[in-house]
Formats: C-alpha cells, structure tokens, sequence
C-alpha cells in the first residue's frame, strides 16, 4: 500500500484544514487507518484512527475538533481539523495496517501543518 498525504499548510488559530490520505495499491477500505504527529523536539503522537469496520478513535487532546472519515470510492481517508491551535502545528503522517490493533506497516511521507497566532 503506498499512502500519500496532501492538504497541509498555513492557517491561522481557530482556522480548520483538511488533510488526506490517498491510498494506491489496496482497497483502504480493508485496512486500520491512523493519523499521527510530529512536533519539532517531540516525539510522534498519535492523533485519530479509524479501523476497516468504521470503528473510530482519538486522542483527548483533538476530540471535538478532529473528525477522521473515509472515502471508500476515492480509496482516501481525510481528516478535518477545526478550532486548530499552536499545539496543533507538526508534520502530519496517515498509516495503514491490516491487522486492527498493534503495528501499522504503511507510512505515508507527511504533510506540513501550521498554526498562525
């Protein structure tokens, strides 16, 4: 599976964005699906995931402002980010797994988000 992400960019605090992840290769509609991220200095944190059964997940501090969701004829997975904050700039990576817990095997390269003041 190759994953591509686009959709990153500059936006003010309070602004929303989308990003996607478009999946080649397999249906990604067969597969767990998570978003992570990595600030500069910090270590990688995972954001929100969503499984082949349509099951999601997220991390405390996005619920409420990030929707993850799929779009099975598009083979992509987006994520909606509203009411973004400083703590929300990083680089942004989707990953792809088979199995619907423990490791993902598919990285996409990440997509660059940042938060104005």
């Amino acid at each position: 599976v190759q994953l591509v992400e686009s959709g990153g960019g500059l936006v003010q605090a309070g602004g929303s964005l989308r990003l996607s992840c478009t999946a080649s290769g397999r249906d990604i509609s067969d597969y767990r699906v998570e978003w992570s991220r990595q600030a500069p200095g910090k270590e990688r944190e995972f954001v929100a995931g969503k499984r082949a059964d349509g099951n999601t997940y997220y991390a405390d501090s996005v619920k409420g402002r990030f929707t993850i969701s799929r779009n099975n004829a598009k083979n992509t997975v987006y994520l909606q980010m509203n009411s973004l904050n400083s703590e929300d700039a990083a680089v942004y990576r989707c990953s792809a797994g088979i199995l619907q817990f423990g490791r993902l095997e598919y990285w996409g390269q990440g997509t660059q988000v940042t938060v104005s003041s």
